[in-house]
């Protein structure tokens, strides 16, 4: 059983995307029924477009040569906005999440946009493989939970030292200083991007990422 879900379209400069969001109150009852067959079944965070996601998404559009004709991977993607917009720019793109829902969403997304370069699998930021390589990374919205900071981290340093340049867009938060403190070393470019879709109107900070 899916969450049932509406097609909308996003505009971002010169660029349009077009993805499935779950409708609200179907997806709420979605997760009531989910976490009567189980308690510990997660809730969807996944299943909504976040500001980052859309500043992200923003800042591509603006900037498009840090994903031309490269390979892309975005992790923790939930419904992989900024990667079907990175698609259309992108050598080839393959976007992951952690929660097979979220995984089965963005496929709907790419089979409808038939995004021929671009993937949807399976992936988590704590098992990765050893040898996992991209050119560029697309991280959106991962830095809310204090206790995945450290792996996080380590993460974000096992691609940087293997070339791979990091796109991070992220909401202001002050619980998340001390990370945004941590890669600040590796951070050549920052921009400030107003999400005016959200009430009241939400501030992202994109950051490149380089070694």
């Amino acid at each position: 059983m899916k969450p049932e879900a509406t097609l909308q379209t996003f505009q971002f400069n010169a660029y349009h995307v077009q993805a499935y969001v779950p409708d609200a109150l179907p997806l709420q009852q979605w997760f009531t029924a989910n976490q009567k067959l189980n308690p510990s079944f997660p809730s969807p965070y996944w299943a909504q477009v976040w500001p980052a996601a859309r500043a992200l998404c923003r800042f591509i559009a603006e900037q498009p040569h840090w994903i031309q004709d490269k390979q892309i991977l975005e992790l923790a993607a939930g419904l992989g906005l900024p990667s079907l917009l990175a698609a259309g720019l992108a050598k080839e793109v393959t976007c992951s999440d952690y929660i097979a829902d979220a995984v089965d969403m963005m496929q709907c997304s790419v089979k409808h946009n038939d995004l021929q370069n671009t993937k949807s699998i399976l992936l988590d930021w704590n098992e990765l493989p050893p040898d996992i390589k991209t050119d560029v990374l697309l991280l959106s919205d991962i830095n809310y939970e204090p206790s995945a900071f450290e792996t996080l981290l380590k993460v974000m340093k096992q691609f940087l030292a293997n070339g791979t340049v990091i796109l991070l867009s992220t909401p202001q938060r002050l619980m998340a200083k001390p990370f945004i403190e941590q890669i600040l070393p590796y951070c050549i470019q920052q921009n400030e991007i107003p999400v005016k879709e959200t009430k009241p109107e939400t501030i992202c900070t994109v950051m490149i990422l380089q070694k």
